[in-house]
C-alpha cells in the first residue's frame, strides 16, 4: 500500500498528486494555526493559500483528509499514518520534515516537480563556480530543454532580445490599452475562507479583497491560455514600465499559481514558444517571457538551496537601518514621494506589483536608505501574495541590496530619479522635482542617489561599472549640502 501524501499549500498541482504514479494514493492537507500566526502576512496572501487547499481538497473528495489543526505535528500524529512529502520549499520546512522522517512520522522524502531542473541537475551545473550570472545559467536552460532553439542555436541567432522590451510607458496614455486579464470568480469557499481569516482576527498586513489570482489547476490553465493569447504579444515591450492607472499592463500574472504549484514550468514555457512559432506573439515578448519563468524564477529556487541558510545573513554594504514602521504597514498615505506612495498603496490594496516596482521603486529606496537586507527580505517575503521563503532571499540579497557583494549582480541596482521619471509616468504629478537634489522639491531618489554613491565610494570605484558615478559625484559643486540634506531627511 502506497504511503499518502501529505502535501504542503504551494504543492496544490495535479503533477503533485495525479500523476500516472500518484493517482493512487491517499492525500493530506493541514491548516496549521501557528502557521497563520507566525508571522504578519498580507491577508490576500492567507486567503490565497487557504482557498488553494480548500480547492483542492473539495476536488479530490474521499480522496483527500482536511484537517485544521494548532500545528502539523498534531494532525500528523492525529492522522496516524505514515506519510510521503515532496521536497519543501524552505530551509526551516526542509529541517522539520527531515525530523519528522527520523521519528517515522514521514516515509519518504520525493524530488519536487515544481521546476524543471532538479536540485541533483544544478549541482551538477554549478560545479566549483564562485559567481553566478543569470545569463549563463539561462542559455544551458534554453538547451537543455529546447525551447526557442534551432538545433544547436537561439532561434533567429539572437539568446537576449532585452534591448527590444526596455519601453518607457507609452505617452498621452493612461492605460496600455490591451485587452484585461483572466479574473477569477469568487465561490462559496472563497466565503467560507475569509469568514474564517476574520474570526482568527491573526496580525495581517494590507487589505482584505477581491480574489485576483488563480488558486486551483483549472483557473491556472485558463489564466494561462488568456495571457498567451490576448496579452503576451504586448508584454515585452513594456515589461519595465510602470503605469499609475494600469497596474497589471501586460503582465501574465501567474506567479502566484507558479509559486503554489499549480502550473508546471515547461508547460507555461511551451505555450509561450507556441505563440511564437504560430505567429500570434512577437519573439522579443517571448523571449522576455521565457527568461522570466525558465531563466530567472529557476535560477532564484536553485541559488536558495545552493547558497544555504546563511545567505540571507549577508550584508557587504553594512546596512543596519531598521525598516520604518509606515513602510512595513504599507501605508502608502505617508509618503509624498507619488512613486513610493503609489506602490504601498497598491501593495496595501492587492499584495502584488510587478518586478519594476519591487526593484527600482522600493528596493532601490530601501538600498539608497541602508534599510536591513534581512528584514527587508521577510518584508518581501510576507507582503507579497507570491511571496515564499525560497523566493526572496536571492532576489532582495543578491539582486536588489547587493548584499551578497557580488554573487549575483555585476552592481548594485541604485539609480536616481531619472530613470523612475523615464520608466514610470509617476513624477509629472509628484511634488518632487526628478531633476533636483538638493532643496525642498529634491527628490528623494536622485539626492539619496549620490548619498548612495558617496557612502560606498571605495567599493564603487573599484567597479569598472560603477567607477564612472564616483567621478561624476567627485564633480559635484553642492555634494556636501545635498549630504548634509539627506541625513537630516525625515520625509520622503
Amino acid at each position: 500500500m502506497n504511503s499518502p501524501l501529505w502535501l504542503f499549500g504551494d504543492q496544490l498541482g495535479p503533477h503533485f498528486h495525479s500523476t500516472p504514479d500518484l493517482r493512487d494514493r491517499k492525500v493530506l492537507l493541514i491548516e496549521s494555526a501557528r502557521v497563520l500566526r507566525r508571522r504578519p502576512f498580507h491577508r490576500q496572501k492567507l486567503h490565497l493559500v487557504l482557498s488553494g487547499m480548500r480547492h483542492l481538497a473539495d476536488e479530490l473528495g474521499d480522496r483527500a483528509t482536511y484537517l485544521r489543526t494548532e500545528t502539523y505535528r498534531e494532525a500528523l500524529e492525529q492522522f496516524g499514518k505514515p506519510v510521503v512529502v515532496f521536497e519543501p520549499t524552505s530551509h526551516a520546512a526542509e529541517a522539520f520534515v527531515d525530523g519528522l522522517f527520523q521519528e517515522g512520522l514521514v516515509d519518504d522524502v520525493l524530488p519536487t516537480p515544481m521546476f524543471a531542473l532538479s536540485r541533483a541537475d544544478f549541482a551538477e551545473w554549478a560545479g566549483n563556480r564562485h559567481q553566478f550570472r543569470m545569463e549563463t545559467f539561462y542559455r544551458d536552460q534554453r538547451r537543455r530543454f529546447e525551447i526557442l532553439m534551432s538545433g544547436d542555436e537561439p532561434v533567429q541567432g539572437v539568446w537576449n532580445l532585452d534591448e527590444e522590451n526596455r519601453e518607457p510607458p507609452p505617452k498621452k496614455q493612461a492605460t496600455l490599452g490591451v485587452d484585461p486579464p483572466w479574473w477569477p470568480t469568487e465561490d462559496d469557499i472563497d466565503e467560507q475562507v475569509r469568514a474564517d481569516l476574520d474570526a482568527m482576527e491573526l496580525d495581517t498586513v494590507g487589505n482584505d479583497g477581491p480574489r485576483l489570482f488563480a488558486v486551483t489547476a483549472a483557473e491556472a490553465r485558463k489564466a494561462l491560455e488568456h495571457f498567451v493569447s490576448y496579452r503576451l504579444q504586448d508584454f515585452g515591450k513594456y515589461e519595465d514600465a510602470v503605469m499609475t492607472q494600469d497596474w497589471t499592463m501586460a503582465h501574465s500574472l501567474l506567479s502566484v499559481p507558479l509559486n503554489m504549484g499549480l502550473l508546471e514550468p515547461l508547460d507555461v514555457t511551451e505555450a509561450a514558444e507556441k505563440a511564437w512559432r504560430d505567429g500570434d506573439a512577437s519573439l522579443a515578448s517571448v523571449e522576455g517571457f521565457v527568461r522570466q519563468i525558465l531563466g530567472w524564477r529557476e535560477y532564484v529556487w536553485h541559488l536558495y538551496w545552493h547558497f544555504g541558510p546563511e545567505y540571507i545573513d549577508r550584508n557587504e554594504l553594512d546596512a543596519h537601518v531598521p525598516l520604518p514602521k509606515w513602510f512595513t504597514d504599507l501605508d502608502g498615505d505617508e509618503p509624498i514621494a507619488a512613486c513610493l506612495a503609489h506602490t504601498l498603496s497598491e501593495l496595501r490594496d492587492r499584495g502584488w506589483v510587478h518586478h519594476i516596482p519591487r526593484l527600482m521603486i522600493l528596493g532601490n529606496f530601501a538600498l539608497q536608505r541602508g534599510y536591513d537586507p534581512r528584514a527587508l527580505t521577510e518584508w518581501f517575503a510576507t507582503a507579497f501574495v507570491d511571496g515564499f521563503a525560497w523566493v526572496m532571499p536571492v532576489n532582495v540579497i543578491g539582486m536588489s541590496q547587493h548584499a551578497d557583494g557580488g554573487l549575483i549582480a555585476t552592481k548594485p541596482y541604485a539609480s536616481g530619479g531619472a530613470y523612475l521619471n523615464r520608466m514610470t509616468d509617476h513624477c509629472g504629478g509628484c511634488e518632487y522635482n526628478p531633476k533636483k537634489r538638493l532643496g525642498r522639491d529634491a527628490c528623494p531618489f536622485t539626492a539619496g542617489y549620490w548619498a548612495f554613491v558617496h557612502r560606498h565610494r571605495d567599493r564603487l570605484s573599484h567597479n569598472h561599472r560603477t567607477a564612472r558615478q564616483v567621478s561624476s559625484m567627485n564633480r559635484l559643486s553642492d555634494l556636501d549640502q545635498v549630504l548634509e540634506q539627506e541625513a537630516q531627511r525625515e520625509v520622503f
